[in-house]
C-alpha cells in the first residue's frame, strides 16, 4: 500500500454530525441555538475528546455544503441572543466566508497550492517520516491521537487542527501542502478555501511571518490534561513564498433570463437551491451532479452523496418537476438532459474557487456550442460580504454588523 493510498480517508461514521439532509441539519442547528452564546465562547476552545460533549456546534459539514446556509444559522441564532451575546459563534461562522472571499480574489493561491503538493508528493512518496505521521505513530501522543481520529471520523475539533498543523510543519518539519492535502482526503467538512488558508495561516504564509506555534501546556489545558506532548518545536519560523499579488475584484455574473426555460444543475457546493432561487424561476428540470472524484476522501464523498440525492429531491419539489441524478460533469449527459427537458439555460449555484467551479468552466464551452447558456448565480450573503475579504481578518470582520443590520437581521 503507499502513503497516499494509506492516507485514503477511512472515517468508521458520522454519528457525531446531523445527517446529510436539510431536515436533520436543521434540527440540528435548533437544538444548538440556545448555546450559541456564553457556553459556547467560554467553551469553544476546550477539545474534550472523541464521544465527549463539546461546546462546539458540529454544524460544519451541513454548512460546508449549504445543507443549511450560513445567514440562516446566523438569522436563527440572532433570533435568541443578541449580536453581542453571540458575537464569538458569528464570527466563527463568518471565518468560513471570509476564506472564501479571500481565495475568490486571490484564484493563483489555490492552484499554487496543487503544484505544490503534487510536487512534495513526488519528493517523498517513500517517505518513512511521512508515513508515521500519516498512521500517527510519530510518539507524540496527541498528535498520534489526532491522526486517528481524524481517520476515523472524519472530523477534528477546530483547535486541534491548528495543534495538528503547527506540529505537522513546525515539529516534524513535513511540507504544509501534504499536511493540507492529508486533511482534505479526511475531514469530511474541509473546502479548497477553509483548508489550503487555515494551513497557510499556522505556516505563516498567509499573514506574512505571523506563525501559530503549538504548546505543550496549552494543548495540556485544552484538552482536559487528555495529552502531555514532549519534543515539540519551540520556535515557529515562518514559510516564505513568491508574491501572491494584489486582489482581483469578483467577477460579474450574467443574470439568467426570467423568460427561458432552464436546467438547474445542482453541485455539493451549495445544496439548498429553493433557498437560492424562487418556486416561479424558470426551472423545467433537475440535474443533480456528484463526482467522487472532486471530493478526496471517503467520508466526505459519502456525505456529499448522501446530501445531493437529498437536494434532488427537495428541488424537484419545490419546482414540480423531475430530477435526475447524474455521476461526473460529463457534456454530453448535461446537454442531453438540458434538451430533455426544454431548457435553454442551465442554472447554478455559484461554485467558489475549486474543484466544482474548474469542472462548470470545463462545461461552459460544450453548452454554448449548443446554444445553451450557464448561468451560476452568487448568494446575497457571498455577494456582500465576499469583497470585504480583500485584506485580514479583522478589516473583514469590522463589516460584518453592517452587513447583518443591511439585510434586516438586526
Amino acid at each position: 500500500m503507499t502513503i497516499w493510498a494509506a492516507m485514503a480517508s477511512k472515517a468508521k461514521g458520522l454519528a457525531m454530525f446531523p445527517a446529510p439532509t436539510r431536515r436533520a441539519a436543521l434540527d440540528h442547528l435548533h437544538r444548538f441555538v440556545p448555546r450559541a452564546g456564553a457556553p459556547y465562547a467560554s467553551g469553544r476552545n476546550t477539545d474534550p475528546g472523541p464521544g465527549r460533549p463539546a461546546a462546539v456546534s458540529r454544524l460544519s459539514p451541513a454548512l460546508r455544503y449549504r445543507l443549511v446556509t450560513e445567514q440562516e444559522v446566523v438569522a436563527n441564532v440572532l433570533a435568541r441572543h443578541s449580536f453581542s451575546a453571540a458575537g464569538k459563534f458569528i464570527q466563527e461562522v463568518c471565518w468560513r466566508t471570509y476564506w472564501k472571499g479571500w481565495l475568490e480574489q486571490r484564484p493563483v493561491v489555490w492552484q499554487r497550492f496543487l503544484c505544490e503538493r503534487d510536487a512534495a508528493r513526488d519528493g517523498m512518496a517513500d517517505s518513512g517520516d511521512l508515513a508515521a505521521a500519516a498512521e500517527g505513530r510519530t510518539g507524540i501522543d496527541c498528535f498520534d491521537a489526532w491522526a486517528r481520529e481524524l481517520a476515523e471520523t472524519g472530523y477534528l475539533h477546530n483547535h486541534a487542527r491548528m495543534w495538528f498543523a503547527s506540529i505537522w510543519i513546525f515539529t516534524l518539519r513535513l511540507p504544509w501542502t501534504l499536511g493540507a492535502d492529508f486533511f482534505l482526503r479526511h475531514l469530511i467538512d474541509a473546502d479548497a478555501a477553509s483548508n489550503t488558508l487555515s494551513w497557510r495561516w499556522v505556516a505563516g504564509l498567509q499573514t506574512a511571518g505571523k506563525t501559530y506555534l503549538a504548546r505543550a501546556d496549552n494543548i495540556a489545558r485544552y484538552t482536559e490534561g487528555r495529552f502531555s506532548p514532549q519534543g515539540l518545536a519551540e520556535e515557529a519560523a515562518a514559510l516564505t513564498e513568491p508574491p501572491v499579488g494584489p486582489a482581483s475584484a469578483l467577477g460579474q455574473l450574467t443574470a439568467p433570463d426570467p423568460a427561458a426555460p432552464g436546467l438547474l444543475l445542482v453541485h455539493h457546493e451549495d445544496l439548498n437551491p429553493e433557498s437560492l432561487f424562487a418556486a416561479d424561476a424558470p426551472v423545467a428540470g433537475v440535474l443533480a451532479v456528484g463526482d467522487p472524484a472532486l471530493l478526496w476522501g471517503d467520508a466526505a464523498q459519502r456525505f456529499a452523496s448522501e446530501g445531493i440525492a437529498d437536494a434532488a429531491t427537495r428541488a424537484a419539489a419545490h419546482f414540480s418537476c423531475g430530477a435526475e441524478l447524474a455521476q461526473g460533469y460529463d457534456p454530453e449527459a448535461v446537454i442531453a438532459a438540458a434538451q430533455a427537458a426544454g431548457a435553454r439555460q442551465v442554472l447554478t449555484p455559484y461554485a467558489p474557487v475549486g474543484p466544482v467551479a474548474d469542472a462548470l468552466a470545463a462545461l461552459e464551452p460544450a453548452l454554448a456550442a449548443e446554444g445553451i447558456a450557464l448561468r451560476p448565480v452568487r448568494r446575497r450573503w457571498d455577494a456582500g460580504l465576499w469583497p470585504h475579504a480583500r485584506r485580514g481578518f479583522f478589516v473583514f470582520n469590522a463589516e460584518i454588523e453592517g452587513h447583518l443590520r443591511a439585510e434586516g437581521m438586526l
